[in-house]
């Protein structure tokens, strides 16, 4: 099976789907196979690995295993489980995480685009767990969750310095069940409790449609002409079926557009957690003539180039893209990329700042490690990682009624300008 390194935003859409990267142009998951098993069994690791000594491990377990009073509640498997997961979090980087068999294939699940859960992307910052994004549509953002609520506590349990996977693991669950989440909201510096029905959440990743401008609200329409119109392609994730999805819209669109006068394309990346460089590339593809559209920079002075790969439909046009707090990873890798070429303006608020690259591999009996192996630059060296994207034009939402989709409109109005 082939192998791919996978730029990851750890997103979460509580069945543990997680935003990918990187990779060939062609989208086929291939995990990377280890031939050995973690097996409670296999104690016959040296006592010592270079300088560090393991014959402490082995005392304790051996202690546990001897004088624990409550021997029915020895969980082996549980207990190896949370030995690596310890030993991953001790370094730090919320990207780097094993995941136990049931987790591994919840998060596979995810990227096919289709899970049970709550519908919500998440991530870490500062120790919290974070809504990246509620997508459209689903349980979570039904209940009022929004891009940047901090979750403090999950069905009325604090869990300050947890790690992604141990919040996932009480969030997710079946069709039907409930779960209370305990929100702190920055903006209106209010905490309060939202309970959400779980659901079956599919993910439709790529959208759009061509409208003339005179049917479009709260545009200027001076001195514009019976057919100009607008183009909008909205891209919610980098998943598995991405690439084949926008293949069919871009092309659909792109008919519809060839007797109409467009005077720019909206490229709306708001909520869009991130998934696979390759899907980066391949989009941003559609709007570059050439160049590099990502560096992955290993840190050990090796740099990797990722060019445009193919002819796309959208090279002149005049392009605008929309971000906010939930636009993380891939998406900035597009978004980066087309401005830094000048094919692109962008509007809206400033991005998540995820910049680092991470390798899935398959440790056999269904468990899954995932290793920060680099970070990304955009084509100018630029590193989000922890700061965002800056948009050229800042509008945030119309706080007083939702509904108006004040970035949209401002996106069109630069179109038009």
């Amino acid at each position: 099976m082939k192998i791919r390194s996978l730029q990851f935003l750890i997103i979460v859409l509580i069945s543990f789907f997680v935003g990918y990267n990187v990779g060939t142009s062609e989208v086929k998951l291939g995990w990377k196979k280890s031939s050995s098993s973690i097996s409670v069994e296999n104690k016959e690791a040296p006592s010592v690995i270079g300088n560090v000594d393991f014959s402490q491990f082995w005392v304790v377990w051996k202690k546990i295993e001897e004088t624990y009073y409550n021997k029915k509640s020895l969980n082996h498997q549980k207990m190896v489980n949370s030995a690596i997961a310890g030993m991953l979090q001790s370094l730090d980087d919320p990207y780097t995480v094993y995941l136990p068999p049931k987790q591994n294939d919840d998060f596979k699940q995810g990227l096919a685009g289709q899970f049970e859960g709550i519908g919500a992307s998440l991530g870490i910052k500062d120790k919290q767990i974070i809504v990246i994004a509620p997508l459209a549509g689903s349980p979570a953002i039904k209940a009022g969750i929004k891009a940047g609520d901090t979750i403090v506590k999950i069905d009325n349990k604090p869990i300050y310095d947890w790690t992604l996977s141990q919040a996932v693991d009480k969030i997710r669950g079946p069709k039907g069940t409930n779960v209370t989440l305990t929100i702190f909201r920055k903006i209106d510096e209010l905490t309060k409790d939202i309970s959400i029905k779980r659901d079956t959440i599919t993910i439709k990743s790529v959208n759009g449609w061509v409208k003339n401008i005179k049917d479009i609200d709260g545009i200027k329409k001076d001195n514009l002409s019976v057919n100009d119109s607008i183009m909008y392609i909205s891209l919610s994730q980098f998943g598995d079926n991405t690439n084949q999805e926008w293949f069919g819209v871009v092309k659909k669109l792109s008919a519809e557009s060839k007797k109409l006068n467009i005077k720019g394309i909206v490229f709306d990346l708001r909520n869009n957690p991130g998934g696979y460089l390759s899907d980066a590339t391949f989009v941003a593809s559609e709007f570059l003539k050439s160049g590099v559209v990502v560096t992955q920079d290993k840190g050990n002075g090796e740099k990797i180039n990722f060019s445009v790969d193919r002819n796309g439909l959208f090279t002149k046009e005049k392009i605008v893209i929309i971000l906010n707090k939930g636009s993380a990873s891939a998406s900035e890798i597009v978004a980066g990329a087309l401005r830094d070429h000048k094919r692109a303006t962008l509007v809206g608020t400033i991005s998540f700042g995820k910049g680092t690259i991470q390798q899935a591999e398959d440790l056999g009996g269904g468990a899954g490690l995932h290793v920060t192996i680099a970070k990304w630059l955009t084509p100018n060296g630029t590193w989000v990682h922890g700061k965002g994207l800056v948009p050229d034009l800042s509008v945030d939402y119309d706080q007083v009624d939702p509904s108006h989709d004040i970035q949209l409109e401002k996106a069109i109005g630069e179109l038009v300008k």
